[in-house]
């Protein structure tokens, strides 16, 4: 599950995030390209912006769903 508490800085503030079990396996930016990025030199993906309708919403909860490490949290909060 992820930490809120251990995210990293480059996530836009909001309800998702990306913590540091992040593996960089690409599958968030592969469920929801809009809205998750991939730090190429670190090695970890973030939150580049939070969903702002309801089908990104849905990709964003297929993106936590996928993730092998479960490194994307949803704190409940927008």
């Amino acid at each position: 599950m992820a930490d809120k508490n251990d995210k990293y800085d480059e996530n836009k503030k909001g309800k998702y995030y990306v913590d540091r079990s992040c593996i960089a396996c690409d599958a968030c930016v592969t469920a929801a390209p809009d809205n998750f990025g991939m730090d190429d030199e670190d090695g970890h993906a973030f939150i580049t912006r939070q969903p702002k309708n309801e089908e990104e919403e849905d990709m964003c909860e297929e993106a936590l769903e996928s993730c092998p490490v479960e490194a994307i949290g949803d704190d409940g909060e927008s």
